[in-house]
């Protein structure tokens, strides 16, 4: 099987380039907006919203899976954006979507919980109508019904609150801000559940190994948290005691995106499906803290 993942430098693409090098069994392709020295595996460049690109790259290389990791996540920027982040989230997944699709494989798709504008107050479910309140979420959800209209084969995932220790994250960040800082203020009334995302790469390896069934899916780890107890937990964990950590409204804290006040994913579906067990926020979070 040869399996393609896309936004291979980002933090679930470092991730996967992890599971790639102990899943010698596939022939694995890893690509980017530009080729990157010093990673896991080999990265080639390729620019995904070159939908001719994108054909010439699955059909020479016999592709049979694609995991897209690429995306615009840069929430309140894609406020002023929303253009350019429509051409990745959006338009991009179309053509890999499009592209597999004429091969008769499948495609792995990366969505999120700013699908849903929040205001629930019971985990969401996969069958849940879906309400995006910022232009991130309007773009990936356009990515989620391009995916599905060119591959009704392919599966979305949602996740949420990603980190890891590759890139830029919220947990390398309180780390960072615990030990610049006296006092720091984080939100507490945004209530969701942090993914490990070598637990996420875990499960689509889960996945492609047992067969990729076609639908939308939601994985985080389990459990539910507050940003603010979140960063209490990353400090006590890490051991930062010289940091006072304060709790913040929303409304105290203006962001140009609107963020989900509740966005607990519930994973009922994926746990069935593929028969997994997932960790508990903060044992992945340990784990995480204890590499970095």
């Amino acid at each position: 099987m040869n399996i393609l993942v896309t936004g291979a430098c980002g933090q679930l693409g470092n991730e996967m380039q992890l599971q790639a090098v102990s899943h010698q069994q596939f022939q694995w392709f890893f690509t980017d907006v530009v080729s990157v020295d010093g990673s896991a595996v080999p990265v080639t460049p390729l620019d995904i919203t070159d939908q001719e690109a994108v054909d010439a790259f699955v059909q020479e290389n016999s592709i049979d899976v694609i995991v897209n990791c690429a995306a615009y996540t840069a929430v309140d920027r894609a406020e002023a954006d929303e253009e350019k982040a429509l051409l990745l989230n959006a338009t991009a997944p179309g053509f890999l979507a499009a592209a597999i699709q004429g091969r008769g494989g499948h495609l792995i798709q990366i969505s999120t919980d700013y699908v849903f504008d929040g205001t629930a107050h019971k985990p969401y479910t996969e069958n849940l109508p879906t309400c995006p309140a910022s232009a991130y979420g309007r773009t990936k959800l356009a990515g989620e019904e391009a995916v599905l209209a060119a591959n009704p084969s392919a599966m979305i995932i949602r996740t949420a609150w990603l980190y890891s220790t590759f890139g830029n994250n919220f947990v390398k960040t309180m780390i960072r801000l615990g030990k610049e800082k006296t006092e720091l203020g984080v939100i507490f009334d945004q209530i969701g559940t942090p993914t490990y995302a070598q637990d996420l790469a875990a499960v689509i390896m889960k996945a492609i190994e047992k067969g990729i069934q076609p639908g939308v899916y939601h994985f985080s780890n389990e459990g539910v948290i507050s940003w603010y107890d979140f960063t209490k937990a990353i400090h006590r964990i890490a051991g930062i005691t010289s940091c006072h950590v304060r709790p913040l409204h929303t409304s105290e804290y203006p962001t140009p995106a609107a963020r989900p006040h509740y966005s607990v994913l519930d994973k009922t579906k994926i746990k069935q499906v593929y028969g997994i067990e997932v960790p508990y926020w903060e044992d992945s979070l340990r784990a995480c803290i204890s590499k970095l």
